[in-house]
């Protein structure tokens, strides 16, 4: 027994610093096998609570040993596993192993909330406590949210955040159910912390979840699949879980649902539920990596002479919150093709149309579509009035008929652009729906997608999940409205072009006639316009306002 002198807080089970330890000759043997193998240390000397039976020893699966020797051997690894597999366990047992035999590193126990990090420190205390006092190193610091060793060996537990490892250095940064961390932040982690990480020549990154949506853990792990990062992959399938068979399938089915199973233990990447675009089509719809990318825009395609874009812009007000985005589809030939994109929350409404005329003129001149609700009427007129950028789309009031797209229109009801109404939104999502699933439209850009896997029905329209974002895919929104208006058909035939440029030009002459237009006060009640529509006079004042939209 130890005296007290040489326990740690009282604590009978925990060493306290710079106590000597005699070795014999077969520990010292045991401490250099420890230390050169961490399975065989894991396998020997690691023990668990067990719901049944108390505090056992650990007994690896074969897969836990495999994924073992991966986190030895390689610095980034990813692993896909089914719930109640084990995967924490066997990931604090390697951290513990880690700081025990190498001096002076730090590790990192990170969650998407911190008590669940907090509690995987604990099982690495309680398996730390259970260790041969020879194995021990001193404690210079135990509580709930870190651990420090005499060997100047450090681990931290919290939550999965950038400011929670800012300004410092670690050695191991291991993410426990990364896919249960929002988007924004994961993405906002990675950017602070991966300068860190790759700064080190041995610094080792460990992500493992159970999969929940395409998010950013989607994307790590589909990247490490095709070979486009440096991580290895794992996937375990729940049958390799000793026990579970087609029988404990079925139960578990009857327990939950068909759909829980799916996503919890074939670890399918499923998006939410009641998804605007059917997840069966989101699993698959692929993405590239752009070309060019910076602050917010990036290039997938390089400007092809004579081919036709369309540019839709959905505007915040750059604070910080929702961004201002645009994307830009090159509308040539079906299948359409998002060709760029830019998506920034900081950048300034009177700045933005700067940007977006740069990128239009780029792509040969692009029609643009500004969404005019709140402050996007604010760009637009910016583009319009300021930067005299000619091919800026306008909407027309049609009574009934609602929004009608057109260009160069006059009359109190035009607007320079299009108002986000609850008809334009149904039009919209019911179109894009159809173009995506149909392959009508490529996206190659994964925020996008990602947007699209988070936005659901709430009510009678679709936003984005709470927490989410989806300004990339109100663009989409928008430019499916737009397709399907008659004008962006006679935008895309060459010899309806023709009519309409001649159209404009002869209403152009008309306004400069001498007498203009001539009223003999016998004028019919009803008049047809160029579609054939039928229209009161009643409801838009004098027939002189109603031929402006011709």
């Amino acid at each position: 027994m130890s005296s007290k002198q040489e326990i740690y807080l009282g604590n009978p089970n925990l060493k306290k610093a710079n106590v000597t330890q005699d070795f014999t000759k077969k520990q010292v043997s045991e401490y250099l096998k420890c230390a050169k193998d961490p399975v065989y240390f894991i396998r020997k000397y690691i023990k668990i609570v067990s719901l049944d039976e108390g505090v056992i020893p650990f007994k690896m699966y074969d897969f836990q040993e495999g994924m073992v020797e991966k986190f030895h051997k390689h610095r980034f690894n990813i692993a896909k596993l089914p719930r109640q597999s084990g995967k924490s366990t066997i990931v604090t047992a390697y951290l513990l192993w880690y700081v025990l035999f190498n001096a002076n590193v730090n590790v990192a126990i990170l969650a998407n909330k911190a008590p669940t990090a907090r509690e995987m420190l604990g099982r690495l205390q309680l398996s730390y406590e259970n260790l041969p006092r020879w194995l021990q190193q001193g404690i210079l610091g135990w509580n709930k949210g870190s651990l420090e060793l005499e060997n100047g060996s450090k681990i931290l537990a919290s939550s999965t955040s950038a400011s929670a490892v800012r300004g410092m250095s670690f050695n191991i940064i291991f993410l426990d159910e990364f896919a249960f961390v929002p988007n924004h932040i994961a993405e906002q982690f990675f950017a602070s912390v991966y300068p860190t990480i790759s700064s080190g020549k041995s610094t080792k990154v460990i992500i493992i979840s159970t999969p929940h949506g395409m998010n950013q853990f989607y994307k790590l792990w589909h990247d490490a699949e095709r070979g486009s990062n440096n991580y290895v992959a794992t996937e375990v399938h729940w049958s390799q879980v000793p026990g579970r068979d087609a029988k404990w399938k079925q139960q578990t089915i009857e327990n939950t649902s068909e759909a829980q199973f799916r996503v919890e233990f074939e670890c399918e990447f499923l998006g939410s539920v009641d998804t605007l675009i059917s997840p069966s089509k989101l699993r698959i719809m692929p993405y590239e990596d752009p070309f060019k990318e910076n602050r917010g825009l990036a290039l997938y395609e390089q400007v092809i002479k004579d081919h036709n874009y369309i540019l839709t812009v959905d505007v915040s007000r750059g604070i910080g919150g929702d961004a201002s985005a645009f994307c830009v589809i090159d509308t040539t030939t079906l299948p359409y093709k998002m060709v760029a994109r830019y998506k920034n929350n900081q950048i300034k409404p009177i700045v933005l149309p700067n940007i977006i005329v740069d990128v239009a003129k780029n792509y040969n001149n692009a029609y643009i579509l500004c969404e005019v609700n709140d402050i996007g009427g604010q760009v637009a007129d910016i583009i319009q009035f300021d930067l005299e950028y000619e091919n800026l789309l306008m909407a027309a009031m049609r009574g009934r008929a609602g929004q009608q797209l057109g260009q160069g229109f006059s009359g109190k009801k035009t607007q320079l652009g299009v108002k986000m109404s609850t008809t334009v939104k149904q039009v919209g999502c019911s179109n894009l729906k159809a173009l995506i699933e149909d392959d009508k439209l490529m996206i190659p850009d994964y925020d996008t997608i990602s947007e699209l896997t988070t936005f659901i029905q709430k009510g009678q329209s679709f936003q984005a999940e709470e927490g989410c974002h989806d300004d990339l895919a109100m663009c989409l929104v928008i430019f499916a409205w737009m397709a399907m208006q008659e004008y962006f058909k006679e935008m895309h035939d060459n010899d309806v072009r023709a009519r309409i440029y001649q159209d404009q030009r002869d209403a152009i002459e008309q306004d400069m006639a001498p007498f203009g237009f001539v009223s003999d006060g016998l004028e019919e009640e009803v008049i047809v316009d160029a579609q054939g529509e039928r229209w009161e006079l009643a409801e838009y004042g004098d027939v002189q306002h109603m031929l402006d939209f011709r």
